[in-house]
């Protein structure tokens, strides 16, 4: 703040000109008789008239360059109960409640995967079914069932079963609610730190949290193809997911960690 009031301060000690360019109210009286004319103003001010006009509209342009970044920091009171302990606890409650919906929403979505693969079971086993015998009189012989086909029937059961759980659509709305408050709480959880500190830490915490962050979003990209019956985009899109919660439940003792030193440097609420 100093320097900026050392340099406005600068600004005004320039010398002036002695120069005063005439008014219309300055001019003295004339006779009729005489031509009634008004003097030009200069058609090129010299530069001093300019910087002159133009200093404090500079001064301001230039204030936040300025600043002691000191004065500018997040920390240090003035933004209440957003640096106390209470609003810093948040994003602990909230990742941990993300991290046992992500598993979650991975059960939903490796039942639907498994309606789709248990069709393909049946399929292959139908083939496999001896055609059904029949006696030289042309009648059906009546035969136990084999194992072949207690077994289709089963999967066949199973895979009713898990049409009526809706787990495609189950499934979407999870990956939809997990994608938007993932990222949100990602963004608000370095936000809560600088609000409380000043600054970010950089560390294994922020570049997990930034890694399962963007591990979202691609797995979220992959939707579109996946509709279509991209099996590759599929299989990506497990990958990506198991990968996040590896990141997840590495990121939890770092996490852990964190809650800790709130609990230490920070007070109610």
């Amino acid at each position: 703040m100093a320097t900026t009031l050392h340099c406005l301060s600068t600004l005004h000690l320039l010398p002036r000109t002695t120069h005063r360019p005439k008014t219309l109210n300055s001019l003295k009286p004339i006779s009729e008789s005489q031509p009634r004319k008004i003097p030009e103003l200069p058609s090129k001010p010299n530069a001093l008239q300019l910087l002159k006009s133009s200093s404090l509209p500079l001064a301001l342009t230039a204030l936040p360059f300025l600043i002691d970044p000191q004065d500018a920091a997040a920390a240090g009171g003035q933004f209440g109960i957003l640096e106390g302990r209470s609003f810093a606890l948040i994003h602990p409650i909230v990742m941990g409640g993300l991290f046992v919906y992500t598993l979650y929403a991975g059960y939903l979505g490796w039942q639907w995967r498994r309606v789709r693969t248990i069709q393909a079971e049946i399929n292959e086993l139908k083939k496999q079914v001896k055609p059904t015998p029949v006696s030289p009189d042309g009648s059906t012989v009546v035969s136990p069932p084999s194992t072949t086909e207690l077994e289709i029937r089963r999967l066949t059961e199973e895979r009713k079963e898990l049409v009526k759980g809706s787990y495609r659509d189950k499934h979407f709305d999870a990956g939809s609610v997990l994608l938007g408050f993932g990222v949100l709480e990602a963004v608000f959880g370095g936000l809560n730190t600088y609000l409380r500190t000043g600054k970010l830490f950089p560390g294994p915490h922020l570049y997990a949290g930034a890694g399962i962050t963007v591990l979202w979003a691609a797995a979220a990209a992959l939707v579109p193809a996946m509709q279509k019956g991209n099996e590759t985009a599929r299989n990506l899109h497990i990958a990506l997911n198991g990968l996040n919660v590896l990141l997840f439940i590495w990121q939890i003792p770092t996490g852990f960690d964190i809650v800790l030193k709130v609990f230490e440097f920070t007070k109610w609420p």
